[in-house]
Order: C-alpha cells, then structure tokens, then sequence
C-alpha cells in the first residue's frame, strides 16, 4: 500500500505544535505540513477570507495526496472546516476546538479562562461549544490580540510579548480563573511565559493531544494506517521566511524537509 501522507495547515508556525503531537503518536507516518504565514493571523479576518484561504490550502494538501486533512488552527476550524467538509467529500477533516469540556469538568472555582483569536471568538461553533459544555461554567474569554505575529516573528519570550500577556491575563486573573484554555495553535509557544505570569493553580490546557488522538482513530477506522515501518518523510512549506519556521522544528529528532513554498 502507498503511503500517503497526513496533510496538516495552520496560519502560520503555530500548528506545528499540533504536528508535534501527531508525530509523537504517529511516529510511522509521513505528513506535509502548510505554514500559511503570509497571511497570518487567519483571527482578524473575515469568514469569507478564512475559508478562501482555508480552500487554498486544502487543495494544495489534496494536490499532494494527502490522505487525511489536520485544520491546525482554531480560527480556521471553527469558520471553515463545515464548508471543508461538505465540499471535499472525499477526504477526512480534523478541527481543532478550545478545550473548554475538559477545563469545565475539572474546574473547582468554575471560572475558566478561553485565550483565543477574535475570528475563534466570534464564530458560532465556538458559541455553541461554550454553550453545550460550559453550563454551570463562567468562561472569561479574552482576544490575543497582537500575540499571533509576535509568536510568527520569533519573540514569543520577548519583553514585549510579556507586557501584552500581562494586560490581557488580567481579566482572568481578578476573577479568579483556575483553569486557561489556549484557544490557537499558536499559543502553546507561550507555555514558559505563561508559567510565568500565572499562579501556580491556575491549569493550562491545550487540544494538542486530542487532536493526535482523533486523527489516529480516523486513519484506523478509515484503515488509512501506513502499518510497517519506513524512511518517514516530513515536508514543511512556508510562504515567508524559511528560518523563523526551522527555530519552531529544532527540539525535533526527525528527517525534516524545509522549503519556501509561493502559495
């Protein structure tokens, strides 16, 4: 059986942490990944650009056969992937979603915090997810406004990058949050900082690990697994700069292809 790769996009570098946790569970599988960065952030745009670019993307990864298709990005998700999916039928999508269930079932002060983009915000599938998991939960949701380009040019530990962390944190903190829901893809590069800055009781919960797991129950099910061992390849694509994207791969022990990429 040909071994066709997982095919993964984001905005930019940020689904790579996404990527991370697929080939930490995945570890046989080849998989391309798309850094849209030229047009980061997907947040402050509207739907209709969300899901043109979304399209782009989706049949770049199709062009390259790829076998299933990983929307590494809130924003993308919560405003494309339905037209995704009823206009590429032949082909499995996995969205990514703030964790908000998990935060709201482990809560104690039953105050949870939702860091996320204004396009993830506003949508209606994050509204309906609040709503379906969030009863008997209040959910302080703040945009990261300004974090995502901060995070794309490689400052995510910057003075600057803490002093913003800071003032949007500070909602969250008054009313007394225990659990943060990093609600892009980007965010979990803020991970140090956030340690940081929050106390020590207050969670950070990301939807990384759920992601790789519902990505390996789709290939099963679809028996899309490759079974046997091989020379796993790893194709990563950006259409800025090369360097920033290669600093975010660095911690990783595997064949990586870097390469610009006009799209």
């Amino acid at each position: 059986m040909e071994n066709r790769p997982i095919g993964i996009f984001d905005s930019g570098i940020g689904g790579t942490s996404i990527w991370k946790e697929i080939h930490k569970l995945l570890p046989n599988e080849d998989t391309i990944y798309l850094a849209d960065s030229a047009n980061a952030p997907y947040g402050v745009k509207s739907p209709e650009d969300i899901i043109q670019l979304s399209v782009k993307n989706t049949e770049l990864l199709i062009a390259k056969n790829c076998k299933i298709i990983v929307v590494a990005c809130n924003t993308a998700t919560t405003n494309a992937i339905s037209y995704l999916r009823n206009t590429y039928t032949d082909i499995a999508f996995i969205g990514i979603e703030p964790a908000i269930k998990p935060a709201a079932l482990q809560s104690n002060s039953k105050i949870v915090g939702v860091l996320a983009t204004k396009g993830t915000l506003s949508s209606s599938l994050f509204h309906s997810t609040a709503k379906s998991h969030g009863e008997g939960i209040t959910i302080i949701d703040k945009e990261g406004l300004g974090l995502v380009p901060l995070i794309e040019a490689g400052k995510a530990s910057s003075v600057e990058t803490k002093i913003l962390l800071k003032e949007i944190l500070e909602p969250m903190l008054r009313a007394n949050i225990d659990y943060l829901v990093l609600g892009c893809t980007h965010y979990p590069y803020l991970i140090p900082v956030l340690k940081e800055l929050l106390p020590s009781n207050i969670t950070i919960i990301d939807s990384g690990e759920a992601v790789a797991r519902q990505t390996k129950a789709v290939l099963e099910k679809g028996e899309l697994l490759n079974g046997a061992k091989h020379a796993v390849k790893h194709q990563f694509y950006t259409n800025a700069d090369v360097t920033i994207l290669s600093t975010f791969l660095s911690d990783v022990n595997s064949f990586l292809k870097i390469e610009y990429l006009k799209f």
